[in-house]
């Protein structure tokens, strides 16, 4: 039982005030530590949700460091609807390479009719249906002078590996990058069209069809401008929460933007 202490120089009623006084200061003492203490939970809670973040953000970053990179990175590819893997060069050096090294009999050569294309290989192509053969024909053309130059299409044929050969002309010379097709080439009207989304963690920019199958974070369409490509990859990167702002741009036609 608590004692009550009482000023005997004092009536009952200021007695009374003395203790209403303390207990008004007590009170108030009460409402601040509460006050206190709800900020102090606040904080509490507001640096664990921050560090939950961070966690999540490590882990993240952690997963795409992680992930493994195939051969075909390091061409221009993607994959069609139809599970084929398409590769292509982006320069001489690497159109060389796919021909030499990468084009085996099974496969087919895409390429069209104006100088500036990539030399493109769908691989086990005698077996791809139409809706590949026709991606493949796409993404030969997106890729080719014709895109950057602004036109609505272009002549593109597929022929066989051993088609293809180093062999000119006499009198003629093939550059670093170049190849005489021989005997009979079968043509595709292709579509210029173009998307960029992720697939197994890494950013694949092909035709739009192929791009929406694959890519089950969504896609962002391109057509035919002139921005920037820093510009646009951005606008990708930001899209996708991509880490690597160099790949993006790697993939991307020369000469295109962001279709609205």
């Amino acid at each position: 039982m608590s004692e009550i202490k009482l000023f005997l120089d004092k009536s009952v009623e200021e007695n009374a005030e003395v203790y209403f006084e303390q207990a008004k200061k007590a009170k108030k003492k009460l409402e601040g530590a509460n006050k206190a203490l709800s900020i102090t939970k606040k904080k509490l809670d507001d640096a664990i949700r921050k560090e939950s973040e961070k966690t999540k953000k490590e882990q993240e970053k952690t997963k795409k460091v992680d992930k493994k990179t195939k051969w075909y990175h390091k061409f221009r590819w993607f994959i069609t609807s139809e599970g084929f893997l398409v590769i292509g060069g982006r320069d001489a050096t690497t159109n060389e390479i796919i021909i030499k090294k990468h084009a085996e009999p099974k496969d087919l050569v895409f390429h069209t009719d104006m100088a500036g294309s990539p030399f493109i290989v769908i691989k086990n192509g005698e077996e791809a249906g139409k809706v590949s053969l026709q991606e493949a024909a796409d993404f030969t053309a997106t890729h080719s002078k014709a895109w950057k130059l602004g036109m609505a299409t272009t002549q593109t044929f597929y022929v066989k590996p051993e088609q293809v050969t180093k062999q000119a002309q006499p009198g003629e010379y093939l550059q670093k990058g170049s190849f005489m097709i021989r005997g009979k080439t079968t043509y595709i009207t292709p579509n210029m069209n173009y998307a960029v989304g992720i697939v197994d963690g890494f950013v694949m920019g092909g035709p739009t069809s192929a791009v929406k199958k694959n890519s089950k974070d969504g896609f962002v369409e391109l057509i035919q401008g002139n921005e920037k490509q820093s510009s646009v990859a951005k606008i990708i990167k930001n899209k996708f929460s991509y880490d690597d702002l160099d790949e993006v741009i790697r993939i991307l036609p020369v000469g295109c933007k962001v279709k609205k």
